[in-house]
């Protein structure tokens, strides 16, 4: 006579499916907003990026994401470049009916901290050598960069100084401060929101901006240093590997701060692109994810007679399959979609979910009919399964 489950069986089993429908929902509805990267288009005029390769390696793929605007910044005042002028462009601007003040007359900009009538705006070449990239936390997006930035321009330079809107800069060792050339190695902390979609074989940009936090383009404009941007000999970034890297130039307003707030500033975004390696992606969650269901496939063999056995094939299975989606999720940010191994689980789940209904089945029919449910449930779950996980693995 064909055994049925016990009660404490469908228990576990039922129990097993509560605690996947929990991780699912949590999985796609609680994961949060996420941390959202605000972006602003260039403003008019801005320079064409220049597209690098990296040193020590072969021609790569590049790609540019739009540069993240930073914080408002603060008044920018003048010094010797003002055309002699001896006060502010703040202190020439006039407020006629009161508000804010303004240059009227030829002045290209209305902005009051903008230059009226200024020289032609000194062209600055900038160059940067990347020596390391060092506790990348993939969970906020922060990461410490050591470099040597260049300045270098075919005129006297006006005073400079920089600001770095994605990042703060904790040591500046100056090197060489002429008035045609300046050179500084930079130690400090950076942010680029991570982008998870394509997770675990995600590749991430890495970017160092750089501002005159001093005047606008009206009296200096940044151009890239494609001979000197490039990464140090011997760069490693742990558990990475280099895309490709980037330097663009471009231009950035802040039009919200204030009335007539036209001027436009120039910055300089340098962009390393790190991928993983897809080995060690495929091994930490695609094998462990497919092992899962292999094993809870081999329940489809085990005999209508032995109905507890089978009915037990799957629990364990379910179990391990949240707990891997549970530690698979500590290790990441909270995103607001789904990333690629998100729905590999859900694939999972699915799967597992199958051959328990499988199960199930045989135990609701009459005892004459499970045999019929045996060879059928046989060769339909592992064909639906293999639908299933392909889709997982594609979509």
């Amino acid at each position: 006579m064909v055994r049925r489950p016990s009660a404490r069986s469908l228990s576990i089993q039922v129990a097993a499916l509560i605690m996947a429908v929990a991780v699912m929902l949590y999985a796609s509805f609680w994961r949060g907003p996420g941390a959202s990267e605000a972006y602003a288009a260039p403003a008019p005029g801005a320079a064409p990026g220049a597209r690098l390769a990296p040193a020590s390696s072969a021609g790569l793929a590049v790609s540019a994401l739009p540069d993240q605007p930073p914080a408002p910044v603060a008044a920018k005042p003048s010094d010797e470049r003002d055309g002699g002028a001896s006060r502010d462009p703040i202190d020439v601007a006039e407020a006629v009916d009161g508000g804010v003040p303004t240059h009227t007359g030829e002045s290209a900009y209305k902005s009051p901290f903008a230059v009226p009538n200024a020289k032609p705006p000194v062209k600055i070449k900038v160059g940067m050598l990347l020596n390391s990239i060092d506790d990348y936390d993939i969970k906020t997006g922060r990461y410490n960069a050591d470099f040597f930035l260049s300045l270098t321009s075919d005129v006297p330079m006006p005073k400079i100084r920089l600001s770095f809107p994605n990042g703060k800069v904790e040591t500046t060792e100056p090197m060489a401060d002429k008035s045609t050339f300046k050179l500084y190695r930079l130690r400090g902390d950076f942010k680029s929101p991570p982008n998870l979609r394509r997770y675990p074989f995600d590749s991430q940009e890495l970017k160092i901006m750089v501002e005159d936090d001093f005047r606008g383009i009206d009296q200096v404009r940044f151009i890239v240093d494609k001979e000197r941007t490039q990464l140090a000999r011997g760069f490693r970034a742990l558990g990475w590997q280099v895309a490709y890297l980037e330097a663009r130039s471009t231009s950035q307003s802040y039009p919200d701060r204030f009335e007539h707030d036209d001027l436009i500033y120039g910055r300089y975004t340098f962009t390393l692109s790190l991928e993983r390696y897809a080995t060690s992606a495929a091994f930490t969650v695609f094998v462990p994810a497919f092992v899962i269901v292999l094993i809870a496939l081999f329940g489809m063999w085990v005999p209508p007679a032995q109905m507890d056995v089978r009915s037990n094939a799957g629990a364990p299975m379910l179990a391990a399959a949240v707990l891997f989606h549970f530690a698979l999720m500590q290790e990441l940010p909270a995103t607001s979609y789904l990333t690629r191994a998100d729905k590999l689980m859900l694939g999972v789940y699915v799967s597992l979910a199958l051959g328990m209904l499988s199960t199930w089945w045989m135990y609701l029919v009459e005892e004459r009919n499970q045999g019929k449910v045996f060879v059928i449930a046989r060769v339909v779950v592992p064909v639906l399964n293999v639908v299933v996980m392909t889709a997982a693995c594609v979509v």
